[in-house]
Formats: C-alpha cells, structure tokens, sequence
C-alpha cells in the first residue's frame, strides 16, 4: 500500500449496510421492480435493493444496473434505514407559491356571488370571466382560469352550473302525496290493495310537431353520426294523451288535435271499457292538476261515468310524482327526437306502434321514492326555510 510506504495508515473502507428481506417486503420489491405498470424510478429502487438483498457490492450494483454508485448508496442506505417507505420521494420546498391563501379565499367568495351583484352583465360565473374578474379587483396582479379552476375543484365549487327548485306551494302536499306513494307502494288508506284493484298514472304531451326536413335524414355510417337537417317545414302539431298502468306497466295512448276535458275522458273510456278495467273493483288515475282534470268537478266526473273509478291528484306543481311523465320521456327520446315526420299522421301511426313495441316488453319502473323520503325531503326544506325566512315569505300561494 503506498500510504504504508510512507508510513500513514490506510483509510478506513466503508462497508455497505447489509440487507435482510422478510417475505412480505421481498414480495412487494419483486413486484415493484418486475410490475409493467411501475414507473421506472421505482422499478431501479426495488431492483437496488433486491441485488443488495443477494449480498452484492455497491459497486456490482452500480455496474449491472448502469446507476452511479452514489444513488446505489444512496437507496440501500435509505432502505437499511427506513424500509419500503423509503423507496418514495421525499417532499420537497418546490417553487414558491405565486398566490396566497386569502387570494385563494378571495376567489372562491367571488364564485359563490351571483354575477348580477357585482355588476357584471352575466347570467353565471365561468373559470376564464371569474380570472378577468379577479384581475379587474385587483384580487391578483395575473391568473389563469386553470389555477381559478383548480382551486374551485378543492372545494367542489361548480359556478358554470345550476339547478332549478321550486317552493312547495300546496299546503296539502304531505297528504296528498302519500296517497300517490302509497298507491305506488299497493295501499290505500293504510289497506293493502286487491288483485282486482289498479293504480293507473295518466297525462297529456302536449305540442309533438310534425317537422319535415327539406333534405333526407342521413343515416349513421362508420364514425358518422346520424344527420338530420336543420331546415324544415312545419306540418302541426298534436296532443298525445297516456294512461300508465303502474304495476302492470302497460301504456293505452290516443292522439288528440288538442287537450281538453272530452280529450282526457276518450282517454278514460278507452281504458275503463276493456278488461280488466270495466269489472275491477276500484281503478286509481293518478293525474296532476292540468285543466282537462282539475279540482272536484274532475272527481265527479269521472266517478259519474264509471263508479269503480277514483280521481287522484298529485299536490300542486309536483307532476314529478307522476310515473306516466318517466314513460313520456321515453316517447320523447326514442320516438320524437330527432323530429323528422312528413305530417300528423306519420307522428301518430309512430306512436301507436311504439306503444306496441313498449308494451311487448315492458317492466314497471323501479320506483324508490318512498313515505319515508318524502319526510325527509320535508324535514330539509322546513330546514332551509328556517335558515332563510325571506325565500319563504317571497314564494308564491298555492
């Protein structure tokens, strides 16, 4: 040894931290560091430490793997120390932040305002219009809509979007829908209903137009859509009336050239005049509070002309718990959209055979709006009235 020679001793040759693996961790090395979905930093740490595993040198490591012998050291060491944890990257400083947390606040109170109360002509909020909001306040000297984007996203902030509700307007509305989810539910007044009994849900589409396309509707081809003319030549319009036999899921429909009282009665002699309707003991329609069978007036008119019949009404403006408007946009999404019919006759002989097609293979809908939501649903508006007592008193009357 030439330190010898001259009579200084040799330096001290650092020996590598030994590696013993349990089963589990050589498992999970193994899989890290064969795995085809693990990103390459972490298949280079595992294979560093299974070789070390195998009692092998820094330096054999470093030559068999192409890494430095430094970063060989570096991840047997941080293994020895640490275990699988230390495989990860550690956290690091990164670049300072451009923004602080109050303007983050700042921004996110900007988006929970309506447009209208700052002045601005909006309807509503986008990422790039609440940027140049901040900007023109002063909020921040520059920001991208992305960083406005991502920091809404944090808070699941959604200003772009809205939803529309309505106060409950009938003073009735418990009751009266508890009838109509109890029917749904096969009782009535706290009775289970019979075999003889049926629970019909009944309403009118109004204004299906006959649109016809000054050019030929295009049929789908590979990687084209159907294509359906934007032109088009106005043919009428006409009333569909339906009646919805909830358990049984069976639909009786007419076309009408408008709705009306003698439109809704066709309606119900079509259905009541056949088995086994005509000799069933008691058959509910379920209908909301249109004019063609509003009030009492509607009740006993229906029960003049067929006794075994009983008029239900859903609460005002709650046509939403009435199963025949699910049937309707069924019609709406495979029958009447997109609108292409040379004239009214074409539009009615579609839906008549329509409802053949659905009849044929009808379940009933799997409704799961119970007595049980509806309270819930109560308890939640009663709370949100108590917290804003001005909406409440701003509603309109039934």
């Amino acid at each position: 040894d030439p330190l010898l020679v001259i009579g200084l001793p040799a330096l001290p040759v650092a020996r590598a931290c030994p590696i013993a693996l349990t089963a589990s961790e050589r498992k999970r090395l193994k899989k890290m560091a064969y795995g085809h979905k693990t990103e390459y930093r972490f298949r280079q740490r595992a294979q560093v430490v299974l070789h070390a595993a195998r009692g092998h040198s820094n330096a054999r490591i470093a030559r068999e793997s192409g890494l430095h012998l430094d970063t060989v050291r570096t991840w047997r060491g941080r293994f020895a120390e640490h275990r699988l944890s230390a495989l990860s990257d550690r956290k690091r400083s990164g670049r300072p932040a451009s923004f602080t947390v109050l303007q983050s606040a700042q921004v996110k109170a900007l988006a929970c305002q309506l447009p209208a109360e700052s002045g601005v002509p909006l309807s509503r909020w986008s990422a790039p219009e609440l940027a140049r909001e901040v900007v023109a306040r002063a909020i921040a000297g520059t920001i991208s809509a992305s960083t406005v984007r991502r920091w809404l996203k944090e808070d699941a902030i959604k200003p772009w979007q809205h939803q529309s509700w309505i106060f409950i307007a009938d003073p009735d509305f418990r009751p009266k829908a508890q009838h109509v989810l109890d029917l749904y539910a096969r009782t009535f007044e706290g009775t289970a209903l019979g075999d003889d009994e049926y629970v019909i849900s009944a309403d009118e589409k109004t204004s299906i137009q006959a649109r016809c396309r000054c050019h030929p509707t295009l049929a789908p081809g590979q990687a084209r859509a159907m294509r359906v003319n934007h032109t088009y030549r106005r043919g009428g319009a006409l009333a569909y009336l339906a009646a919805y036999d909830v358990h049984r899921a069976k639909v009786f429909g007419r076309c009408e050239p408008t709705t009306g009282i003698a439109p809704f009665m066709a309606l119900v002699a079509q259905v009541m005049s056949q088995e086994p309707y005509a000799s069933a003991k008691r058959v509910f329609w379920v209908v909301d509070n249109g004019s063609s069978h509003r009030g009492k007036k509607a009740a006993d008119r229906l029960t003049a002309a067929y006794p075994n019949a009983v008029l239900i009404h859903t609460p005002v403006r709650a046509s939403w718990l009435n199963q025949v408007e699910i049937f309707f946009s069924v019609v709406q999404r495979k029958v009447v959209t997109p609108n292409d019919f040379t004239d009214l006759n074409e539009v009615g002989d579609r839906l008549r055979a329509f409802e053949d097609r659905y009849n044929a293979t009808a379940q009933p809908f799997q409704w799961k709006f119970t007595t049980s939501d509806l309270d819930d649903l109560l308890a939640r508006l009663d709370r949100h009235t108590a917290d804003h007592p001005e909406e409440s008193s701003a509603a309109p009357a039934a």
